[in-house]
């Protein structure tokens, strides 16, 4: 048993609704507003004594639950599954560390929540489990933070024995090709990050489908509230060395000119990097290596910044169970969406992805277990954005400061809601701001996650 067990004796959930000064497109939807769940957790260890952890996780319904659906009724049924979950959590009687409580809860608890909510609901409205894992997230990390709280330390000190009562073996089993030199007995998370944290990141600016490029793309239309409005003008103002370029993954033509144009506006800009990423929206792999073929061909010096290819295919690869090698030897081609689990990932290296891109939305608990599955069997990392204001950006950067990344973190909250972090921002101010391309963490200090949340003057909504 670890050094002051914890149990969770009370919850308490909140919704906070955000609004995006310029729209973010998602695949085939567009998102112009988010709900954050926030989650406070209050545990005792056997002594009686208490702490307190937060959490938080934008509920984008558009990238959780892709659907015909209208957003109202998908956001209200995710809203729903949060209360139950509120519920289940203040019922939880597990004992012992976050990460034993988190995956007890994750691979036990969960799945049942989720087919009793679903069972009540019409065939075509039922909640996917990416989108059940977004809606867990929040209390899972409240309770990382907690723990952290209560042992008056980092979390990340914590993610090795003595604290830790179960090795890695307890939860993770290498792939069949590789069980004769892997093993997980006797190692801990902490056995594969890193032993320092970075404070200082590169940060991945989003180019999203909509975004205005140069001025020649703005309508007149776009918000005047001192922000850039354009990528050329992020580029300016943040040093950007970084850029992700969203993709349609189904119009081939307008996908090839976004990338030339962005492209080109990288190389004048002395930009480091790019990567592309599809948003599960092709289906056969042909698309993306003749993109890639002619990129090289026809425009080697951007194919030479593009570091990966992220997400091009459908995401559950059970359904969808594509061999993929001919784009990883192109590339490497990340798991996002898909990476729902180290057991996913397992799957996604079968058919042939060679990265993860890391997401806390999917759980701090279940975000630890993949990194150390993928970094055994030797898979690039990455840690993505969910576009994260407030205190779910907090979390988020500090699982890049601690994991071996490809480069960096993608960072984009301030590009769509900047003015929604401004409590958190007092304390953080590098957290949520980029310059010279990069995002500071020195403030981060302290136990759990280190979020100061003491400190930070935001006036919250009455409980859910």
């Amino acid at each position: 048993m670890p050094p002051a067990p914890i149990q969770v004796v009370d919850v308490a959930l909140y919704f906070l609704p955000v609004q995006t000064r310029v729209p973010l497109k998602f695949g085939t939807e567009t998102l112009t507003e988010v709900t954050c769940a926030r989650v406070c957790l209050t545990v005792a260890t056997p002594s009686g004594r208490t702490a307190t952890g937060w959490g938080e996780t934008p509920l984008s319904v558009q990238w959780v639950w892709p659907s015909a659906l209208p957003y109202a009724e998908r956001l209200q049924a995710l809203q729903a599954l949060c209360g139950q979950l509120a519920h289940a959590w203040q019922n939880f009687g597990d004992a012992g560390h976050a990460l034993e409580i988190g995956f007890d809860f994750l691979e036990f608890r969960l799945p049942t929540l989720l087919r009793a909510f679903n069972a009540a609901r019409p065939a075509d409205a039922r909640l996917p489990w990416l989108a059940a894992l977004a809606c867990a997230s929040a209390f899972d990390l409240a309770l990382h933070d907690a723990c952290g709280q209560a042992l008056a330390l980092p979390i990340y000190d914590t993610y090795r024995a003595p604290y830790l009562a179960r090795d890695l073996a307890s939860y993770l089993t290498p792939a069949a090709d590789r069980a004769d030199s892997i093993s997980f007995q006797g190692r801990y998370p902490a056995d594969f990050l890193r032993p320092q944290r970075r404070n200082s990141l590169l940060a991945w600016h989003l180019v999203g489908g909509l975004d205005p490029l140069d001025a020649a793309d703005l309508s007149g239309s776009e918000p005047q509230d001192g922000h850039p409005l354009t990528l050329v003008d992020w580029i300016a103002q943040d040093g950007l060395q970084a850029l992700k370029i969203k993709l349609r993954g189904q119009d081939s033509a307008w996908d090839w000119n976004r990338l030339l144009r962005v492209g080109h506006l990288a190389l004048t800009h002395q930009v480091l990097w790019l990567t592309a990423d599809f948003n599960c929206t092709v289906t056969d792999p042909t698309y993306v290596t003749e993109m890639l073929d002619r990129l090289r061909d026809e425009a080697p010096r951007i194919f030479a910044l593009l570091l990966y290819v992220e997400q091009p295919f459908p995401y559950e690869l059970d359904d969808h169970p594509i061999a993929v090698h001919s784009v990883s030897a192109r590339r490497p081609l990340f798991l996002d969406e898909s990476a729902h689990s180290w057991r996913h990932i397992r799957r996604g290296r079968e058919l042939g992805w060679t990265g993860v891109a890391l997401k806390t939305c999917k759980t701090q608990t279940g975000a630890l277990l993949s990194l150390c599955w993928a970094q055994a069997h030797g898979m690039t990392l990455m840690v993505q954005d969910l576009t994260n204001p407030m205190l779910a950006q907090i979390p988020h950067c500090l699982l890049a400061a601690h994991a071996n990344t490809i480069a960096g973190v993608e960072t984009n909250s301030m590009q769509f809601y900047p003015d929604a972090s401004t409590p958190e921002a007092a304390v953080h101010p590098g957290l949520y701001r980029r310059r010279q391309g990069m995002i500071q963490l020195d403030s981060v200090q302290g136990p759990g996650f280190g979020l100061r949340a003491a400190e930070i003057k935001r006036t919250l909504p009455a409980p859910f």
